[in-house]
């Protein structure tokens, strides 16, 4: 009976936000908690456990699933606790049962404030316990692809839709590259191409944009008879690490010739549309005046505080504007800080209270704005989002001030659908303007809903407008932040 051993490290982490995520912001679940809790929902583990249900003869071996909201850099003393917890639970897992086999769901864009390459770092020690036995890696877009990683994984499996609705089916396909890994007779020959690439804006979108289009290029590499797997990662952009840009993956069945093929045509494809590439913003005062014009509902989005990109999520830059503003219809705006949500909860649900919101985390950008507001609602923070998974931000309380309510959490959370919203009492269906903290993975939750998109530029640690963050690490040149040169 084949025993395949599996375990789950995600996080992504924006390298401009101050505040740092601790051990204790990790979601953390354990040996078979980790099979009831992911059973039935639109996770990679889901799509991962479900094929190899379909074989009776193999034994899951889960150990830990290890995953927290998006967030600044990882300290080196919590980053390595969290590396002990995992190591320690595999070599467990090892001590008792013949390991045949691994799955590793990782995010891929983790960074410490001593350590570049997180994923690389746990690859390794992974490998030093369960030595050279066929290893698979489920991995975001998004993620920072290493050479260290590459080296450590047999078949590398990356996301194929922005905004992200495919994690079940990656899960998936994972699974059976696995299980040819398994069955054997199998060579996987890896090819990468390194772009100097940095990309946003709405051609991502892999439905409409030309993305979409590299990416349908490497669905037919994986549907032909010796594809094993192709994706184009992106890198997040604000994980300002040496190894971050694009990376086009080409795995294929002994071919290495063909693989290299396939990924210089699709990397050509991505450097002659470069330019298209960048994210079209509008001021927050044309913003308003879209809603203005507009009778349905606006969603306003703050690419540059998103907490799905790894920001504090503390911003107050729209709102102040909306204050400032005479729109009067309807809105709704998330915030991330502590401080307001215990005055909250000290005075109770329908109390008036003077609070200062915002710039609790992230002060060198944000000012605290001083409100009167009425104390509508308090929650515990438990809710579940919309792929089934838990999401907890701490206390909740949900305040307005004149036609304006905030929902203020405690604790960082995906600020994307409308569950986050709603499990709170805030239909964003009843809003006109509501701002989500997410440059596009919003989208499949609102574009039925919405009448009008609004790309805000505002100040963040994760805008945009890339030129405007202050990189250190990445290897230059690199575009858009440089005039770049390259023959491919």
């Amino acid at each position: 009976m084949p025993n395949i051993l599996f375990a789950e490290l995600r996080q992504e982490t924006a390298s401009f936000n101050p505040f740092p995520t601790k051990f204790e912001m990790f979601r953390q679940m354990h040996g078979a908690e980790i099979l009831n809790n992911y059973e039935g929902t639109k996770t990679e583990i889901s799509g991962f456990m479900d094929v190899l249900a379909e074989r009776k003869e193999i034994k899951l071996v889960p150990t830990v699933s290890a995953a927290s909201v998006s967030g600044g850099l990882i300290p080196k003393d919590d980053l390595n606790q969290l590396l002990d917890v995992i190591i320690e639970s595999i070599k467990a897992a090892v001590d008792a049962n013949a390991i045949d086999a691994v799955y590793l769901c990782l995010h891929g864009a983790m960074a410490g404030e001593s350590e570049d390459d997180p994923e690389g770092l746990l690859l390794r020690k992974v490998r030093e316990v369960v030595g050279t036995i066929p290893l698979v890696a489920s991995i975001d877009l998004h993620a920072i692809l290493t050479d260290r990683m590459l080296d450590l994984i047999d078949v590398v499996v990356p996301f194929h839709t922005y905004p992200h609705v495919d994690q079940y089916e990656t899960g998936e396909r994972a699974a059976r590259c696995l299980l040819k890994l398994l069955d054997g007779g199998v060579k996987p020959e890896v090819v990468t191409v390194k772009l100097p690439l940095l990309v946003r804006g709405d051609e991502l979108i892999t439905a409409t944009g030309k993305y979409g289009e590299a990416i349908r290029m490497c669905q037919e590499i994986e549907a032909s008879e010796t594809g094993l797997s192709a994706g184009v990662n992106i890198g997040n952009a604000f994980t300002d690490v040496p190894e971050l840009r694009t990376n086009v993956l080409v795995v294929r069945d002994n071919d290495r010739n063909q693989a290299q093929e396939d990924a210089e045509k699709i990397a050509s494809f991505m450097w002659e549309h470069r330019e298209l590439f960048r994210a079209e913003l509008i001021s927050v005062e044309q913003s308003i005046g879209v809603a203005q014009s507009n009778p349905g509902l606006t969603v306003f989005s703050d690419a540059a505080d998103a907490t799905a990109s790894g920001a504090s999520g503390d911003s107050n830059a729209i709102l102040k504007a909306l204050v400032a503003s005479e729109f009067n219809g309807r809105c709704l705006v998330p915030i991330v800080d502590q401080p307001a949500v215990e005055q909250a909860v000290a005075a109770g649900e329908g109390a008036r209270i003077q609070v200062a919101l915002g710039g609790t985390l992230d002060p060198a950008r944000f000012q605290p704005l001083e409100l009167e507001v009425e104390v509508l609602r308090l929650y515990d923070g438990h809710f579940a989002y919309e792929n089934g998974l838990p999401g907890f931000g701490g206390r909740i309380a949900v305040v307005r001030q004149h036609n304006i309510d905030v929902l203020i959490v405690e604790r960082s959370l995906f600020f994307v659908g409308q569950q986050v919203f709603a499990s709170h009492g805030c239909d964003p269906a009843e809003y006109r303007i509501v701002v989500v903290k997410s440059p596009n993975g919003f989208r499949p939750y609102y574009d039925s809903i919405a009448s009008a998109i609004c790309a805000v530029d505002v100040v963040g640690s994760t805008s945009a407008n890339l030129p405007s963050l202050p990189y250190k690490k990445v290897a230059r040149p690199i575009f858009p932040l440089d005039d770049v040169q390259l023959e491919l």
